[in-house]
């Protein structure tokens, strides 16, 4: 089983950053605290960030990571407070966030997601640069509970508001906000420390719903704001703000190109985004397969 988990653990990572690597050991990889204030946690593992708030009578955990993960990250919350995880809400439907899904449901929580999340787990997707397929999720997995635009997740004392940017990295995204802490989870609609952000065209993500989103962030966000992005470091608006300044600078420049009448390829051989890779911590491929990315989502 674990074979087979590695073999599509290598294309969801491909998947979601949009250049190779290797399958992860999951026998080495660690879980890491920040304590982010007010009972409000970041763990950093390998996949997505996850961000959890304790309350008086349970757990609001945001994403899984991967599904070999789960004892460890079960074990890092077990530090934190006895107290079970009541629910998991999941920012989107790659693997490396709703891996877990399935082994946390079976230990009682209530996985809550966009019901796209849930579509694209029971039928599987085709990445759209590679045509290389995700196969169904076990039913397990599948969130119990979905929401339209809006709702509130609430364990004693703590909320979380949860909300649907749309077409944004997919069409099922989730941002969660943790008001008494000031703590935003935005999943991959953020993504930073070497890699470009992806944006899953094959399930209606779009380079304009991605900076729309990221206008909506900085608008609910202050100076004291921590933002955890969907992978990298923990974020302030300051960060943000740059961020968001890289996805409108990379979108104009592949606008000019399609304006001009360039072909995709075209637009790809101009390399519009070249002297951006430093700043994101990219390389070449990755720039070339943005620029595709950025592409066809402008030409939906």
């Amino acid at each position: 089983m674990h074979k087979t988990f590695s073999a599509v653990a290598v294309l969801l990572l491909l998947t979601s950053s949009a250049f190779a690597g290797e399958a992860p050991d999951f026998s080495k990889v660690e879980i890491v605290t920040t304590d982010l204030g007010n009972r409000t946690y970041m763990l950093v593992g390998q996949g997505g960030n996850i961000t959890v708030a304790v309350g008086t009578d349970g757990v609001i955990m945001v994403d899984t990571q991967f599904a070999p993960l789960h004892d460890k990250i079960k074990a890092a919350v077990g530090k934190l407070t006895p107290l079970p995880i009541k629910y998991v809400v999941n920012t989107h439907y790659h693997g490396d966030h709703t891996g877990g899904n399935e082994a946390f449901q079976k230990d009682g929580a209530t996985v809550v997601a966009d019901p796209n999340v849930g579509k694209r787990l029971s039928e599987g997707v085709t990445n759209a640069l590679t045509g290389a397929k995700t196969p169904p999720s076990p039913g397990g997995a599948v969130p119990k509970q979905t929401y339209n635009g809006m709702t509130t997740v609430s364990v004693g004392g703590r909320s979380a508001q949860v909300f649907h940017p749309a077409n944004a990295h997919t069409d099922g995204d989730s941002a969660i906000y943790f008001a008494d802490a000031n703590v935003l989870a935005t999943g991959d609609i953020v993504s930073i420390g070497g890699r470009y952000p992806n944006i899953d065209v094959a399930v209606n993500g779009n380079i304009k719903g991605m900076i729309a989103a990221v206008d909506s962030y900085l608008k609910m966000s202050n100076d004291t704001t921590k933002i955890v992005p969907g992978h990298g470091t923990l974020m302030n608006k300051a960060q943000l703000q740059e961020y968001r300044d890289l996805l409108a600078t990379a979108r104009d420049r592949v606008t000019k190109l399609i304006r001009e009448g360039k072909s995709e390829d075209d637009a790809v051989a101009a390399k519009p985004i070249v002297d951006l890779e430093k700043k994101a911590g990219a390389n070449e491929m990755a720039s070339a397969n943005l620029v595709r990315l950025i592409y066809r989502s402008l030409k939906v």
